[in-house]
């Protein structure tokens, strides 16, 4: 058991990883959308995966292409996510080490 657990830490950093490239991704392709005037990608979307773990990519993803930036209620959601996401790491972090 102690084994799973000294290794977690790893799988989550890759699992957090792979989900940020696909969550930028769908930034990316949102804003290709947007440009050519097609179907977008739901709000609640972008927000679900930032949710899941991607919230990395989704930062990067808003500034690199400057997308929803004059969207308050989006940005302010994806903060909130982003900023619970490193408060529950760092407690993580805190009784992994305690």
């Amino acid at each position: 058991m102690s084994l799973f657990y000294s290794h977690l830490p790893i799988y989550w950093l890759l699992v957090s990883q792979l989900l940020s490239l696909f969550t930028l991704f769908f930034y990316w392709w949102d804003k290709r959308q947007a440009i050519k005037g097609n179907r977008r990608v739901k709000e609640a979307t972008l927000h679900g995966l930032a949710m899941l773990g991607g919230w990395p990519g989704a930062l990067i993803g808003r500034e690199v292409f400057r997308h929803k930036t004059q969207k308050r209620p989006f940005y302010l959601i994806l903060y909130s996510v982003s900023a619970l996401h490193c408060a529950f790491t760092a407690l993580f972090v805190y009784v992994a080490l305690a």
